[in-house]
């Protein structure tokens, strides 16, 4: 059985679609499986192989998924972390995580979009021009085909 059904995964594209209508920030999904490792240093891994270090005004955020092993993160460009709350990241870790303890994957997913989309366009708003830098799909990182 899928993780996402295909309206989650719908859901969660437009919840980023919308987020990103406000903002030049780029926000993506990842997701894995396992994660043998600590969360936060593979979400850091993983935001460099995805080019989310590579958006023009460095304001990318990441949401990462272990699924099976219960385990996320959320982290963002060295542009936005210089504007957010020092508690932001955590704080909406625990919006996140109360979707989570519920098994509302994509609720909670969409819940770190939202509160990271409200943010991005705070300190970085759409301008004229700006382009979608970054894919909006969830990226399956272990290629598990969405399992």
């Amino acid at each position: 059985m899928p993780l996402f059904s295909d309206i989650e995964q719908d859901r969660i594209a437009k919840a980023i679609s919308d987020a990103e209508k406000a903002t030049s920030g780029e926000i993506r999904i990842a997701i894995d499986k396992h994660c043998k490792d600590n969360a936060y240093d593979k979400a850091i891994e993983y935001f460099s192989q995805l080019n989310m270090d590579k958006t023009a005004q460095r304001n990318g955020v990441l949401i990462y998924l272990a699924h099976a092993d219960h385990k996320f993160a959320i982290i963002g460009d060295s542009g936005i972390n210089k504007v957010v709350p020092e508690d932001f990241w955590e704080t909406t870790k625990i919006a996140m995580n109360a979707h989570f303890t519920k098994g509302n994957l994509a609720d909670g997913i969409i819940a770190g979009v939202a509160l990271a989309g409200e943010k991005l366009a705070l300190f970085f708003p759409y301008q004229k021009g700006d382009i979608n830098e970054l894919p909006n799909d969830i990226v399956y990182m272990d290629n598990q085909n969405k399992k």
